[in-house]
């Protein structure tokens, strides 16, 4: 009777006849339910244990208990178990529909406010992974060296991470509170880089209608990032020397230098000490901003964090874009641990961000990765009757092209399971197997219920 009462209504319904089944339809099911209703008294096991389970599986689920029991003692149990609401028997229909609708708006309520606390803590995190060994050291001197003035030159290949180590110090220093400015030295043109690290007053050349008074005097404070350093002009090198020197800054067209209390910080992706060898920078400078040095590993060095890093991105992203994707399926996986990143960490963030963005399942699949990376996303239907000289995976090709008909055939049925086995010549368990095995959302339909669609 609840059954054609709640899908007259507009909802999705599982049944479990008793205590055991309950349990096995919370543990076993794709998602956590929105909503559970659940007699209190059954002959094997008690609706307790349903919510318990129930809150297990997601906290914010809401559980509604309906019994014919009715006492204070019992309500007082259940809301301090965390039940929703007591319903006595019989129950109203109206009634009791009006109460499952509330709880589907404070199920709703609760899930947005996790995921914008999950979007916050995102943008808060500086998003370094440090499971291996050379991240871990990395960042034991990162604790050891950021309450200090020193300054201190990171290097590493392009997207390997410097301005988040940067922030991490800057957050992990007695001047987290003060502002953390970034400048990449080799995207400003020459002619106003002066101006936007230094200042300038009013007049002080063409187009100067007001004063400016530059990044330096804009990160007092806190801590300024001359991202690319080594790209500086000779020109630049010898004013910024003094100024590390003297700390204070003359801008453009001033007579009086201006003190100026900012903890210098500075990235290359270059071989700089080739350049202080070859003449293209000073080595005076050099040693005033090596004092300490940080030399980020590539990803390729540090597989370890490969992991951790995609589960990261994966969290992020879903909760960017509000969509539930969990994982990856194991051929893409095996495509990741074979790819060398040359574009590192940052390589990585992009291809999980475009991935989270494609994916139409929990699992992330070849076809949702890039043709670079996958070989096989992008591409037609592998062509089985011939064999790559270099060999090939067999279980991904299998397995991307039956996801790839699982997909074509939802698409043409309109989502509709049944439909879609029908058309691939296969059973609606296997459907649902399949489904499954390739990270689709499944809400757990019977067989029955699926003849409805």
């Amino acid at each position: 009777m609840l059954e054609i009462l709640f899908r007259r209504a507009g909802y999705q319904v599982v049944l479990a006849p008793g205590h055991r089944k309950a349990l096995e339809a919370i543990r076993q099911s794709p998602q956590p339910f929105p909503v559970v209703l659940t007699d209190l008294r059954m002959p094997d096991g008690s609706g307790l244990d349903v919510l318990a389970a129930s809150k297990t599986r997601d906290p914010i689920t809401e559980v509604i208990l309906i019994t014919a029991h009715s006492s204070i003692e019992n309500a007082i149990d259940a809301m301090r178990a965390g039940a929703y609401d007591f319903v006595t028997k019989p129950p109203d229909a109206a009634e009791l529909v009006a109460v499952v609708a509330k709880a589907f708006e404070k199920h709703a309520l609760s899930s947005e406010n996790a995921r914008l606390r999950a979007l916050i803590a995102a943008r808060h995190d500086d998003g370094l992974v440090l499971r291996s060994h050379l991240m871990q050291a990395l960042m034991d001197v990162v604790e050891r060296v950021a309450a200090t003035r020193s300054t201190i030159l990171i290097t590493g290949e392009s997207g390997t991470g410097k301005e988040r180590v940067a922030r991490a110090i800057h957050a992990r220093s007695d001047r987290a509170q003060g502002p953390f400015l970034v400048v990449n030295c080799g995207a400003l043109p020459e002619a106003l880089m002066e101006s936007e690290l230094f200042g300038h007053e009013k007049g002080a050349f063409t187009g100067a209608n007001s004063s400016h008074p530059g990044l330096f005097r804009q990160a007092e404070g806190g801590s300024l990032l001359l991202d690319e350093v080594g790209e500086l002009p000779l020109a630049l090198q010898v004013k910024l020397l003094r100024i590390l020197q003297e700390r204070k800054v003359r801008p453009v067209g001033a007579a009086l230098e201006i003190p100026v209390d900012v903890r210098v910080l500075s990235a290359t992706n270059r071989d700089i000490d080739s350049d202080v060898a070859a003449g293209r920078f000073r080595q005076d400078l050099y040693y005033r901003l090596n004092v300490i040095r940080l030399h980020i590993p590539p990803l390729r060095d540090r597989r370890e964090d490969l992991a951790p890093l995609v589960e990261h991105f994966i969290q992020r992203f879903s909760a960017e874009t509000g969509k539930v994707v969990t994982g990856l399926t194991p051929d893409a996986v095996r495509v990741l641990d074979r790819y060398a990143f040359p574009g590192n960490v940052r390589e990585l963030e992009n291809v999980i961000e475009r991935a989270v963005v494609l994916s139409r399942a929990r699992l992330i699949g070849l076809g949702d990765l890039s043709p670079e990376l996958s070989g096989l996303a992008g591409a037609p239907t592998p062509n089985l009757d011939e064999l790559p000289a270099e060999g090939c995976d067999l279980e991904s090709v299998l397995g991307e092209v039956e996801r790839r008909l699982l997909v074509t055939a939802l698409e043409r049925t309109g989502g509709v399971r049944k439909h879609a086995a029908n058309l691939l010549g296969i059973t609606f368990r296997s459907m649902r197997y399949r489904l499954k095995k390739h990270g689709f959302d499944d809400a757990g339909d019977s067989e029955e219920d699926m003849t409805e669609g």
